[in-house]
């Protein structure tokens, strides 16, 4: 054997070997992993945001992310095939003592269990036999990998879907406390935020173990995990900032919750962050943002025992645990540009207003339609 073929042989057990490190960080380990297999995703998902960029509408540019991920899963299953293949290649060379293409033919006709070449040397098909059990149990694992994938996002969506109609589209915090306030469900806060801090625990354990989770955009072009998430904590904060001594204690769990969600996905995704903020360090969201949503539920009567200056510490002081990490994950996964969720690269200035839905009420004389809004009996 030639010391090229000994080089070759070598390379291609490198490139098996990487390849099968990376199927096991990926696939079977229940931790984040990165390998150099995994590049070929981020350049996928990279080529995606610069198409957006070019789309005129938020609606337009929607369309285009939300085909990113699946691509880049297509992607990363291409790239261990490919990768396989050419180990494959490499050990067949350098084994078998024949050509480079002859090499090639048999290393595909195993990997993709074709059959069309087999070598007659007992190494040699071996070899075959291996590339053939390979091509099998690659196809299979990522066949098995989709469905956990998608049932820890349907387990996600389920409560995103819910905020919807609470807290608007796309969600904003101080509309969820409006909404609570106008149908005169503020009790019912505390089993909302009680939800939310089991789907946030939910949440932080599958997304670090299946990054993928975090480009998979929702079914509605308006929602979005990562927007819910800072929705459902800012009304959280805001009820213990406005209102802290009927506020429930659910609120508090869900914050703490939440910001340890957003850290450990920023530790996942290697986004700086200060572990242990100051109550006194600033924020970028702006305090007349903050007043004139206070003056919006003093509107509606929205219990409050304090003013809008007294309260702003208290908000900023629960905010600055996890508004940099929400900003830039936001960001990051190019979510709706929605209220206090920050900028985005892709949407450049456009921002979201929440939908909300239209209060139609029955005409005093029609007996034959619905009845009003709180479910009581037409006159």
């Amino acid at each position: 054997m030639s010391v090229g073929r000994i080089l070759a042989l070598l390379a291609g057990v490198t490139v098996l070997l990487g390849t099968l490190i990376s199927v096991i960080r990926v696939l079977i380990v229940p931790r984040p992993g990165v390998s150099l297999v995994t590049y070929p995703m981020r350049l996928s998902r990279s080529a995606f945001r610069r198409a957006a960029r070019m789309a005129r509408t938020y609606p337009s540019a929607d369309r285009i992310l939300a085909t990113s991920e699946p691509v880049a899963l297509v992607v990363l299953l291409a790239t261990w095939l490919l990768s396989t293949l050419v180990g494959f290649t490499l050990v067949d060379y350098g084994v078998a003592g024949s050509g480079l293409v002859p090499a090639f033919s048999e290393a595909g006709s195993s990997v993709f269990t074709l059959g069309f070449a087999l070598s007659h040397g007992s190494g040699s098909r071996a070899i075959d036999f291996l590339a053939a059990g390979t091509g099998l149990v690659l196809v299979a694992l990522q066949i098995a990998y989709l469905p956990t994938l998608y049932g820890a996002y349907n387990r996600r969506e389920t409560l995103v879907t819910l905020l919807e109609s609470r807290a608007g589209s796309p969600a904003w915090g101080p509309e969820l406390l409006i909404r609570h306030q106008l149908v005169g469900a503020v009790d019912n806060l505390a089993n909302l935020f009680a939800d939310w801090e089991r789907w946030a625990a939910d949440v932080a354990e599958s997304h670090t173990s299946y990054a993928s989770l975090l480009f998979l955009r929702s079914p509605r072009a308006r929602d979005s995990w990562v927007v819910s998430l800072i929705a459902t904590m800012d009304a959280a904060a805001l009820a213990v900032a406005i209102n802290p001594e009927a506020s429930p204690i659910e609120a508090r769990m869900l914050l703490r919750m939440g910001f340890t969600c957003l850290r450990n996905i920023a530790e996942m995704a290697r986004i700086p962050f200060d572990p242990d903020p100051s109550a006194d360090d600033p924020i970028a969201l702006p305090y007349e943002e903050f007043a004139a949503a206070c003056r919006q539920l003093e509107d509606i009567d929205y219990p409050m025992s304090r003013a809008p200056a007294e309260a702003w510490p208290q908000f900023r002081g629960w905010r600055v645990n996890y508004e940099s990490v929400a900003y830039a994950l936001a960001d990051g996964v190019s979510a709706p540009p929605a209220r206090w969720t920050g900028p985005r690269t892709v949407f450049g200035d456009e921002y979201l207003e929440p939908v909300r839905p239209i209060d139609r009420q029955p005409t005093s004389g029609n007996t034959g339609g619905a009845g009003d809004t709180d479910g009581s009996p037409v006159d």
